[in-house]
C-alpha cells in the first residue's frame, strides 16, 4: 500500500481531474447561447450537435475501458485531459462552423475518455482509504463547475476567444501525481462474472441523475435566455446556484446516507428534484426559475456517486483474488459510465427537440422522469453481509 503522503497527493490529483473536468464543461455550456447565436443555429440543431458529442464521449469511455486492460488509468486520464484542453481552445477559436463542429467531436471524446478514468482513480482511492470517499470526488467537479459558472457570470460580456484561457486548467491537471496502478492486470476475463442485472438497475438510476443533470446544465441557460427577459448576463444563474446547492448536499452526503439510508435519502431527493422542475416548468419569472434549479441540485446531488459506489460493491462482491477483483470493477466502472450517456442523451437532446418549440415543455420530461428513481432507490441499499468499502474498490 502507498505511504499517505504519496496516497494523500494521488487523492488530490484525482479530484483536481474531476475539478478540471466540471469546470471546463460548465465554462461552456453557461456560454451555449452565445455559441448559438455565433452559428446561428436553433434548438433542433444544437440538439444534433449534442448528440454527436455525447455519442463520442460514448465512444470515449469504451476506448478507455479497452485499454484499462493494458494502460493504468493514470496515464488515459492524462491523454483525455489533453483532449478536453485541445477540445475546448478550438471550440471558442473556431474561425468557421466546420472547425467549431470538429472542436466538438475532439472534446466529446475527451469528455468520456476523463470521465471513465476519473471514475477508476476515484474507487481505487476510496478502496486505499478503506472508507466512502467518492461522495468528495464528485463535490470537486460541482466546485469545478461552481467556478466554472462563476466565470461564465464575470465574463459573460467578453468576446467567446476568452473561454479559450480555461483550457489552461486540464492542461495543468494532466502534470499531477495521480494513483499508479497497484496490483497486475490478469489475463481472464474477470468482467465475465460480474451480476450485471443488479449494477444495471442502479445504472438506470444514474441514467435518471444524468438526464436531470445535463439538462439543466445544457439547457438551463438557453430556458433562462429565450423563455424570459433575463440579462444576457445572467443567464448562467440557471446552474450557478444548482451546483452550489449540489455541491453542499454531496459534501453533507456521507453523513445523511450514513443517519437515514440510502433508499430513503434518495427516494426524498426524487420527490424534491420532481418539485423543484415543477416550479421551473411553471416559472412566472426568472427568479422563480432560478430558486427552482437551485432546490433541484439539492435534490439529485446525491445520486450519481452513490451509483458508482454501489456498483463498485456489486462487481467486487465476494471475490477474495484482490488482482481479479480490481480488473472486474475496473471494467465494471469504465463500462457502467456509459449509464452516463444514455442519461446525457436524454438530458441535452431529448429535452431540445422536445423543448424545441417551449423549453417548458422540455423540462416537463425530466419533472415527470425522476420519480423513476422511487421504485430504483432499492437497490442502492446496502446488505448486512455486503463487504466494507475495502473490498469492493480497484486500483487502476
Amino acid at each position: 500500500m502507498s505511504s499517505p503522503a504519496p496516497l494523500s497527493r494521488a487523492r488530490l490529483a484525482a479530484a483536481a481531474g474531476f475539478f478540471a473536468q466540471g469546470m471546463v464543461f460548465i465554462s461552456l455550456t453557461s456560454r451555449l447561447p452565445d455559441f448559438s447565436d455565433r452559428w446561428d443555429v436553433g434548438e433542433v440543431q444544437l440538439s444534433l450537435l449534442l448528440l454527436m458529442m455525447v455519442l463520442l464521449a460514448g465512444a470515449g469511455s469504451v476506448v478507455a475501458e479497452t485499454l484499462a486492460k493494458h494502460r493504468d488509468s493514470a496515464t488515459m486520464l492524462r491523454a483525455g485531459l489533453f483532449l478536453v484542453g485541445v477540445g475546448v481552445v478550438l471550440i471558442a477559436l473556431a474561425p468557421v462552423e466546420g472547425v467549431f463542429i470538429g472542436a466538438m467531436a475532439v472534446y466529446g471524446v475527451g469528455l468520456g475518455v476523463v470521465d471513465a478514468t476519473t471514475n477508476m482513480q476515484a474507487v481505487a482511492l476510496e478502496h486505499l482509504y478503506d472508507r466512502p470517499i467518492l461522495p468528495s470526488f464528485h463535490g470537486a467537479w460541482t466546485l469545478g463547475g461552481v467556478a466554472g459558472a462563476g466565470l461564465a457570470l464575470l465574463t459573460g460580456s467578453l468576446p467567446l476567444w476568452t473561454v479559450s484561457l480555461v483550457a489552461v486548467v486540464p492542461l495543468v491537471v494532466l502534470l499531477a501525481p495521480l494513483l499508479p496502478r497497484v496490483g497486475a492486470v490478469p489475463h481472464t476475463d474477470a468482467a465475465t462474472a460480474v451480476p450485471w442485472r443488479p449494477i444495471v438497475l442502479v445504472g438506470l438510476g444514474m441514467v435518471l441523475f444524468y438526464m436531470v443533470d445535463t439538462a439543466t446544465q445544457t439547457w438551463g441557460p438557453l430556458f433562462l435566455d429565450h423563455t424570459f427577459d433575463t440579462p444576457s448576463g445572467l443567464v448562467a444563474l440557471a446552474t450557478f446556484p444548482y451546483l452550489i446547492a449540489s455541491g453542499i448536499f454531496r459534501l453533507a452526503g456521507d453523513r445523511l446516507v450514513a443517519a437515514y439510508g440510502a433508499v430513503t435519502v434518495l427516494r426524498v431527493g426524487a420527490v424534491v428534484a420532481s418539485g423543484a422542475l415543477a416550479v421551473v416548468v411553471f416559472a412566472p419569472t426568472w427568479p422563480v426559475a432560478v430558486l427552482g434549479f437551485t432546490v433541484l441540485g439539492a435534490g439529485v446531488a446525491v445520486i450519481a456517486p452513490l451509483s458508482f459506489s454501489a456498483a463498485a460493491r456489486i462487481a467486487g462482491g465476494d471475490e477474495v483474488d484482490p488482482a481479479v477483483r480490481h480488473a472486474r470493477v475496473d471494467a465494471v466502472i469504465a463500462r457502467f459510465n456509459q449509464f452516463n450517456y444514455v442519461g446525457a442523451l436524454l438530458g441535452s437532446v431529448m429535452t431540445g427537440l422536445v423543448g424545441s418549440g417551449s423549453l417548458r415543455i422540455g423540462f416537463a420530461v425530466p419533472m415527470v422522469l425522476i420519480l423513476g428513481i422511487l421504485p430504483l432507490a432499492r437497490a442502492f441499499a446496502t446488505p448486512v453481509s455486503a463487504p466494507r468499502p475495502s473490498d469492493v474498490g480497484s486500483a487502476s
